[in-house]
């Protein structure tokens, strides 16, 4: 067994995780309970991409101005409830490698838009926990979800096989 599956080292990613999480948890808290609209942000961005040096690639502006402000009705929803599910993933440990995913995926567009603050070490700490791989839920539902769901898709499987 590699050092960092090992249950020692799952209590360090257990705790890194549970952290993660609660960083989740409270940046979407604050979004859904103090009237979170993306408008200004995405503008912001926008503004970004121009000048000498800007902070934004054109590309990303671009994919801004035409995707996502005309959806940010849709974008208002999904970023606060993202936040919350993956950080009650990640703090339960269910779903952790898909809210892991999901996480580094969001911090990722927070910096591609010109925003550093946090997501840095939110985005690093997620990458660790993604080649912690199982090592990372260890210490969560997800020990015992991940065996029950390969042991009923395997069993799909064989039940296929059988009828035909």
């Amino acid at each position: 067994m590699r050092w960092y599956k090992t249950p020692y080292a799952a209590v360090v990613w257990t705790v890194l995780r549970v952290w993660l999480g609660l960083q989740w948890i409270e940046a979407g808290y604050h979004k859904l309970t103090g009237g979170f609209d993306a408008t200004g942000f995405l503008k912001g961005a926008m503004a970004a991409a121009t000048g000498e040096h800007p902070a934004v690639q054109a590309w990303y502006a671009d994919f801004l101005q035409q995707f996502a402000m005309p959806n940010v009705g849709i974008f208002n929803t999904l970023i606060p409830w993202g936040e919350m599910l993956v950080g009650l993933g990640l703090i339960v440990g269910l779903a952790t490698i898909p809210a892991l995913i999901a996480g580094a995926f969001m911090n990722l567009n927070f910096m591609l838009a010109g925003t550093t603050s946090t997501n840095p070490i939110l985005y690093t700490a997620a990458m660790i926990l993604l080649f912690a791989g199982a090592g990372a839920y260890y210490f969560g539902l997800d020990r015992y979800a991940v065996p029950f769901i390969k042991g009923y898709f395997k069993k799909a499987h064989v039940n296929e096989v059988k009828t035909q």
